[in-house]
């Protein structure tokens, strides 16, 4: 057996069913799992020295796009607005290749990992060239993270109205087909896992309503989870009332897309009734600050869907939409944008550190994540406030409001993925060095 002690640690924020607070308390890893939290624990195993740190869960992100760490600060697309931008960077993506798909999943995960997250998401649904979702799947493993991959589709191109051109949509059935074979090939459903896969057509404007709705028999046949996006802007809004005659979330209620089993990314513009129905059904929503506001879409109505029960975690979204994918940064956007629309005291630092944690989990079906608790995986965040940016910090526990944004350690099922500000499982210069060949690539 594998034993681990984290020792002395200043702060323990647990988002455990009480949310408990420790001080000067120690954390036991077994195999994978955490088997003792509390003061003065006997030493078991390699010994993690916490003093002057707070530690967390590792952060969840709940929607992101792996592939376009490649197309960062695209000129063209800087300043457009989300269908704008989208018609920019599908040529582009149009020639990525095998190679391209697993490099620019390495650095996007290496990148969420020195943020401190340990489970994220990906949302993958263009295959040009021989790519396929194996490929981001392969970057995981290697670097260690715990995964939940989604495997995405285009089926309706511009001849026929959507957006995308057409050579990036692929045939319905061939889609179908490979959700099978990839769900077959990489799911596991067992508490622990490191890999589950979910079946995730790409949004109202670029598949059919037969696809959305054969995607959730499928889905369900299979006992994956589904997910797309949905109402992100007001560009997306028109889209569904002119070709749908309803609003979004009609739509998705229509297609048999709400539930427990379901998560949609931005959700920027549901209604009142919307968010009732997403609360009753209990369907989540990866909410994606930075990228909203870079794209102009607004500011999403977090703070009364989190009122009405509705399971809510944070997603970086794509690097093309982005720019970044720091997890830390994401949940500090989220905390001061409600506070622009809604004043100061609309979240406070801790919930929206919940929301990166324990709400992220929830959305992505993981009761083994997201909390600090006796038999949840050992998915551990370490920060060390002994730095700058939490220099002066009376209540150093609130990270969101006095830093810092990189974490020292992090552990995914007790093994050590960042240790020092560094990953560990991974050459990253090198990965670094192959990224800026390939941008440039395809740049020229």
């Amino acid at each position: 057996m594998t034993h681990l002690t984290i020792r002395n640690a200043d702060h323990i924020l647990t988002m455990n069913d009480h949310r408990e607070e420790l001080r000067g308390a120690d954390i036991h890893l077994s195999d994978g799992q955490i088997t003792a939290i509390g003061h003065d624990l006997p030493v078991q195993g390699e010994v993690v020295e916490a003093t002057g740190c707070v530690v967390t869960p590792g952060l969840v992100n709940t929607h992101h796009h792996l592939y376009q760490s490649l197309t960062r600060a695209v000129p063209g697309g800087q300043d457009a607005l989300l269908f704008g931008w989208l018609q920019t960077l599908y040529p582009i993506w149009s020639r990525f290749d095998p190679e391209a798909f697993f490099v620019s999943a390495q650095v996007g995960l290496a990148e969420l990992a020195l943020s401190g997250c340990s489970l994220s998401s990906d949302h993958l649904y263009l295959f040009p060239n021989g790519g396929r979702l194996d490929d981001t799947i392969a970057a995981a493993a290697e670097i260690g993270m715990r995964f939940h991959p989604t495997r995405g589709a285009m089926s309706i191109g511009e001849s026929d109205g959507g957006l995308p051109p057409d050579h990036l949509v692929e045939q319905e059935a061939d889609i179908l087909e490979d959700c099978i074979r990839v769900i077959d090939a990489h799911h596991d459903s067992s508490e622990g896992s490191m890999c589950r896969v979910g079946v995730a057509p790409c949004s109202p404007f670029s598949v059919s309503r037969e696809l959305m709705r054969d995607a959730a028999v499928l889905a369900r046949d299979k006992g994956v989870m589904l997910h797309t996006h949905l109402a992100e802007n007001d560009e997306d809004i028109a889209y569904s009332l002119e070709k749908f005659g309803c609003r979004p979330g009609q739509y998705a209620e229509d297609l048999g897309w709400t539930g427990p089993d379901v998560w949609h990314a931005h959700c920027v513009k549901l209604d009142g009734e919307e968010i009732d129905l997403f609360a009753r059904s209990r369907t989540g929503v990866a909410h994606c600050p930075c990228s909203n506001c870079r794209l102009g879409s607004g500011i999403a109505p977090l703070r009364p869907m989190r009122d009405a029960g509705v399971k809510v975690g944070l997603g970086v979204d794509g690097s093309a939409s982005n720019d970044s994918g720091n997890l830390m940064a994401e949940a500090r956007q989220a905390m001061l944008l409600q506070r622009v629309a809604r004043g100061a005291d609309a979240m406070s630092a801790r919930e929206a550190l919940e929301i990166a944690t324990r709400g992220g989990a929830e959305v992505l079906g993981r009761s083994d994540c997201g909390q600090l608790a006796v038999g949840k995986r050992a998915d551990i965040a370490i920060w060390d406030v002994r730095g700058v940016e939490s220099a002066g910090s009376w209540d150093p526990a609130a990270l969101l409001l006095a830093g810092p944004q990189k974490v020292r350690h992090l552990f995914v099922e007790g093994r050590q993925i960042v240790r020092d500000y560094q990953i560990a499982s991974l050459d990253l210069p090198r990965v670094l060095e192959r990224q800026r060949a390939l941008a440039l690539q395809l740049a020229e």
